[in-house]
């Protein structure tokens, strides 16, 4: 997948795109029926997003809301065999711009797309004037096509991120996953950490979920993929996600045990997709108590996900 940082600059070889645009937060199913309608036969697969999200540019103090990182959503992206990613940078010169000017500097200038689909509730231009149908005309215009996709729903409820983001708050990751068509994870490098999980008997790969909607803190069951590094693979794993009650800590962090895994993982890029919500986070009377929970913690993810 070749990834643009700008609508300038495109080389000729990659314009012609057929592309879904919107922000992708997630890529839940929703997002994904608008990819899979842009697939076009003899036209590459793009995806046109945003970076920051508008929504962190126009209230940057507004608490964490974000389903993934950009590199997650890169990740997931490139499993649905998106050709090319315009991950196009939202500052003041896109904030600015009219919807008329949006679609002629960046849609037909800078990006020269063939075709466009954008779900129904889409917005864009200066103060959110432009609508689904705004772009649908003004493809005409400009000789590209345009196709709206409409909104998806499961079980009567409306797919959407802000769905996804009350599931995971509740701490029901299989109904976070059935909208968004996979596992929600969390995506990143492991840090170093207090390394008390070693001396406990149960290592964990540390990482920072700094700016992202978390879900509810306790432990679950995950799979980990491994993206980089000598232990390339997929695990079994029991992770917690919290504040570390236990050690008087108050910074959110993720920390994962990999099952039946012996090696260093500092500085490898993990996937850690949540399963099923185990338990909340508890405060112990002392080490033997937690100590006996992590072993029965991890009993309990490796019944769990042996059997998917």
């Amino acid at each position: 997948m070749k990834v643009y940082h700008h609508w300038q600059g495109v080389q000729i070889a990659d314009r012609g795109s057929s592309v879904a645009m919107g922000n992708f937060d997630g890529v839940h199913l929703g997002h994904q029926s608008v990819i899979d309608l842009a697939r076009r036969l003899g036209a590459p697969l793009g995806v046109v997003t945003f970076e920051p999200h508008p929504r962190e540019y126009f209230n940057p103090g507004a608490a964490p809301f974000r389903l993934m990182n950009p590199p997650a959503r890169m990740h997931r992206l490139k499993k649905l065999n998106v050709d090319q990613l315009y991950e196009l940078p939202f500052d003041a010169v896109m904030a600015a711009m009219s919807p008329e000017a949006f679609v002629q500097q960046v849609l037909v200038d800078g990006l020269g797309v063939s075709h466009v689909v954008v779900g129904a509730d889409f917005l864009f231009g200066a103060g959110r004037t432009g609508a689904a149908s705004t772009l649908e005309s003004l493809g005409r215009t400009h000789g590209f096509g345009v196709t709206i996709a409409p909104i998806m729903a499961t079980g009567g409820t409306e797919i959407s991120s802000t769905a996804i983001r009350a599931a995971l708050t509740d701490g029901r990751p299989r109904d976070a996953a059935a909208m968004l068509g996979h596992w929600h994870r969390i995506d990143g490098p492991v840090i170093h950490g207090e390394k008390r999980g070693r001396e406990l008997g149960y290592p964990t790969a540390n990482m920072s979920v700094a700016g992202l909607h978390l879900p509810r803190f306790g432990v679950y069951a995950v799979k980990v993929e491994v993206l980089t590094g000598p232990h390339i693979g997929t695990y079994m794993g029991a992770a917690s996600l919290g504040i570390r009650p236990m050690f008087g800590e108050n910074t959110p962090n993720l920390e994962t045990n990999l099952l039946d895994f012996k090696g260093d993982l500092y500085d490898a890029q993990l996937s850690v997709a949540f399963v099923d919500f185990l338990r909340p986070e508890l405060k112990f009377d002392g080490l033997q108590a937690l100590i006996d929970q992590m072993e029965t913690d991890c009993a309990r993810a490796r019944e769990i996900l042996s059997r998917i």
